[in-house]
């Protein structure tokens, strides 16, 4: 693997810099095989390192997801393409280099961390394969980069959180239009909620319970098309925030019952949803609006939409201090993406830089 890293060097168009000491920004490149690392200085982004992670030059492997293990040390990137299928790739934080590889499923996409970091639970949306079907979520074991199992979930999973207590993992299920709760110690799935009515498609082809999984299906109403794409936990487990893409809507749920708490109106196609570490704000991007909601995670209302600098917001990272929120804006065409800098003091978008070639996961990865 390549490195690139260097002082007043330009990649793609993008200045690499020296970084000030506290914390990084990984942004992953969907088109680009990259990672690229930025640092904020409370004015301005600036690009540091940019990180190489393909494996095959002629074809594009797309980096879909990245987040960092609980001690920091590592980081991990969901590589969309390979042979047979896509892999989950464990990179060292000192360095930038490959750790270990596990194979998954077709298409991953989100990574979920338990707070040990000795388990990565990843969602194979299989984006581009025949529908309705069952797709898998991958269960690795980060020590040895092995998977240990593919569960089989629902008709494309695409959110995968587990809770802070690192007992239950919560999985989105964009077609089949639910939640699944999967027991950490089990790997079974012990509970499903409908959040919708789902895609035609995917009823006719899928069966609630024990047939696609097994586990309960939880009591709530099963309303209009949402199409969960992201399902995020309250910091104090007792709530989940799910991204209803066809409700345009933020669904509050009971984390210990699963009945729906609150639907909250927010803009069109509701893609990612993060709540920030304090507990006072959960930012839901709105992928068909271009812009972010900034809700209060207390009164459960929408306090502002924040207009976004490119049409298609993406992910969600807040500051270690809170003060921040990072959002990934997917790229169109030649036309690059970009990270916007959002002050939650002001609830106002203070800062962008450009990044390349279809940004999309991002994460905090802190440093000394």
């Amino acid at each position: 693997m390549r490195l690139l890293a260097a002082t007043a060097v330009v990649i793609g168009g993008l200045s690499v810099a020296q970084a000030p000491p506290g914390y990084r920004i990984l942004v992953s490149s969907e088109s680009g095989d990259i990672v690229t690392q930025l640092a904020w200085d409370g004015t301005a982004l600036r690009t540091v390192k940019v990180v190489p992670v393909g494996i095959m030059p002629a074809d594009i492997d797309g980096p879909h997801n990245v987040a960092v293990s609980p001690d920091g040390k590592s980081w991990y990137v969901t590589i969309a393409h390979g042979t047979p299928f896509g892999s989950l790739w464990k990179m060292a934080a000192d360095g930038d280099t490959v750790v270990g590889k596990a194979p998954v499923e077709m298409f991953p996409t989100t990574i979920g961390l338990t707070p040990d970091g000795d388990l990565a639970f990843v969602a194979n949306s299989d984006f581009h394969g025949d529908h309705p079907r069952t797709n898998v979520v991958t269960i690795v074991q980060t020590a040895t980069m092995r998977a240990l199992t593919n569960l089989p979930a629902c008709d494309m999973p695409h959110g995968v959180k587990v809770n802070h207590a690192g007992a239950v993992v919560y999985v989105s299920c964009m077609n089949s239009d639910e939640i699944l709760e999967v027991d950490r110690q089990s790997f079974r799935i012990a509970r499903r909620h409908k959040t919708g009515a789902g895609s035609p498609q995917a009823m006719a082809g899928m069966h609630a319970g024990p047939a696609t999984g097994g586990g309960a299906t939880a009591p709530g109403p099963a309303p209009a098309d949402c199409s969960p794409t992201f399902v995020s936990v309250s910091p104090d487990d007792r709530h989940l925030y799910v991204a209803c893409n066809h409700g345009n809507t933020l669904q509050v749920l009971d984390a210990a019952t699963l009945d729906l708490v609150k639907e909250i109106p927010v803009g069109t196609g509701a893609y990612n949803v993060e709540p920030s570490a304090d507990g006072r704000w959960v930012i839901v991007t709105n992928k068909k609006a271009q812009s972010v909601s900034l809700v209060d995670a207390q009164a459960l209302a929408e306090v502002a939409r924040i207009p976004t600098s490119k049409k298609l917001p993406h992910g969600v990272a807040y500051s270690p201090d809170g003060r921040w929120a990072f959002i990934s804006v997917e790229s169109i065409g030649t036309d690059p993406g970009a990270v916007d800098v959002i002050d939650l003091t002001t609830r106002a978008r203070v800062a962008s830089v450009a990044v390349p070639l279809q940004p999309t996961g991002i994460t905090i990865l802190q440093r000394p």
